[in-house]
């Protein structure tokens, strides 16, 4: 049963980050081992982690484009169900990129500058498929790249064994975790290839863990450097994108998956029991939290959670998460509610509430979230799969200080300054510039300006 508590009774560490990661010595060593040996490295590490472990990596594009005709006849909901979470994200993405105009003003006569947002060349996209190979992860990662204006856009996924090699792997017994078959062809989760080609992924690599993070930072003989890595994983994935950090940009280190709720008394607490839910199925430490003015709403979700726990597929993960990190708080007001929002800065934030100014107000009072869905029709779900929103967005308290992955993550905003000789403005930034040099003791810096002058 999900803790039902008072907000005075909540702990002061609930409202602080959580770090399940911590420094990892073996993720250290992997990264240094595929900065050295390349290729040869991955073999390895795919051979020790993986089911398959391919002779090459790169998945052909007709591999891509395969899979993604076997879907749309074989299962076509799944199909435009990518294709129009990919649509609804590149148009959302576009219009972000809209956002980051150039120019060129004049500060003073004669000097000019200027802000130019130019694309990063080569981003690489890291796609989990463990137990839930993440389809949807292909859209979130590879759309703002594409809205960006990215010249080449490169994924890396963990291996499957190849459909022409799995006769041999089964008759062997090979193909599966502690066994796995090596030497076959490049392959991966086909709905994650189909993905690939429908989002416009350049090249797709059958390449996963830590490793794929260290392969896309440094750069092997197969797997192209990039400049930015970004995608979800497990905590040794979380840890080599936190290493390489620096060498490569990256979106973020992203935490457990966590949902706050704030409901009024106009909420549904079966919608409420299945949004919290949705987010406990993810792992056995995922947060789902709601904050209330309603002690008979409180209950009736708890209620609620139980029943749907019952029936639900997913129970072993989602009744852990629920016993474990859930909890359900009881505030006097709504404002409070907000305050305790504020001070989780929780990844996923949902107004329960109806239309109207009350609404609003609280609104207004949060601020510190990676998405913010208001009102009852509006799922977090939408945000997870179809609604134009990336899902990948700051965990563990992080969402204090910066947002989710977004077409920013892919561009560079640089500046320019263009100064007209013998202008006023020209002359007095010498002016000042030599005085600024002399007083920091740069000489070379202060006479760089004067020189302008004649001086």
């Amino acid at each position: 049963m999900i803790e039902i508590v008072n907000y005075k009774d909540v702990p002061d560490s609930f409202f602080s980050g959580r770090d399940f990661g911590g420094s990892i010595d073996i993720v250290k060593d992997v990264l240094v081992d595929v900065q050295k040996r390349g290729d040869a490295a991955l073999r390895e590490y795919g051979a020790k982690f993986d089911v398959s472990s391919p002779r090459s990596f790169e998945i052909p594009r007709s591999e891509l484009a395969f899979e993604a005709d076997r879907l749309r006849k074989e299962n076509p909901k799944l199909y435009d169900a990518i294709s129009y979470s990919h649509d609804l994200a590149l148009r959302f993405a576009k219009r972000q990129r809209e956002s980051f105009d150039d120019f060129e003003v004049e500060l003073e006569p004669g000097v000019f500058t200027g802000q130019k947002t130019i694309a990063v060349s080569r981003a690489g996209l890291y796609v989990p498929a463990g137990r839930f190979p993440l389809v949807s992860t292909v859209v979130m990662t590879a759309t703002p790249a594409e809205a960006a204006g990215v010249g080449e856009i490169i994924l890396c996924t963990p291996p499957r064994v190849h459909p022409d090699d799995r006769a041999e792997a089964e008759k062997t017994g090979r193909g599966v975790p502690g066994n796995p078959f090596v030497g076959g062809k490049p392959y991966a989760d086909g709905n994650i290839m189909a993905a690939a080609y429908i989002c416009g992924v350049t090249k797709a690599f059958a390449c996963g863990g830590s490793q794929a993070v260290g392969a896309m930072a440094f750069g092997t003989e197969s797997v192209p450097r990039v400049d930015v890595i970004v995608g979800p994983g497990n905590k040794f994935v979380a840890e080599a994108k936190k290493l390489v950090y620096g060498t490569v940009g990256i979106d973020m280190v992203a935490g457990p998956t966590e949902v706050f709720i704030i409901a009024d008394d106009s909420a549904n607490p079966e919608w409420l029991a299945a949004d919290l839910l949705a987010q406990a199925e993810h792992d056995v430490v995922a947060q789902p939290v709601m904050a209330t003015t309603s002690r008979e709403i409180a209950e009736k979700t708890a209620r609620e959670i139980e029943k749907q726990l019952s029936t639900l597929e997913t129970r072993g993960t989602a009744e852990q998460s629920v016993a474990n990190c859930g909890k359900i708080i009881i505030c006097e007001t709504l404002e409070q509610a907000a305050e305790a929002a504020n001070r989780k800065a929780p990844e996923h934030l949902e107004l329960a509430m109806d239309e109207g100014e009350a609404r609003d107000r609280i609104a207004s009072l949060c601020r510190n979230y990676g998405s913010l869905f208001l009102g009852h029709e509006s799922a977090e779900v939408f945000g997870d799969y179809a609604a134009g929103l990336n899902h990948t967005l700051p965990t563990s308290g992080s969402a204090r200080f910066t947002g989710g992955l977004s077409v920013r993550m892919f561009l560079k905003t640089v500046t320019t300054l263009r100064a007209i000789s013998g202008s006023d403005g020209a002359r007095a930034s010498a002016e000042f510039s030599g005085i600024l040099g002399d007083a920091e003791g740069l000489a070379a810096h202060a006479r760089a300006a004067r020189i302008r002058l004649g001086k």
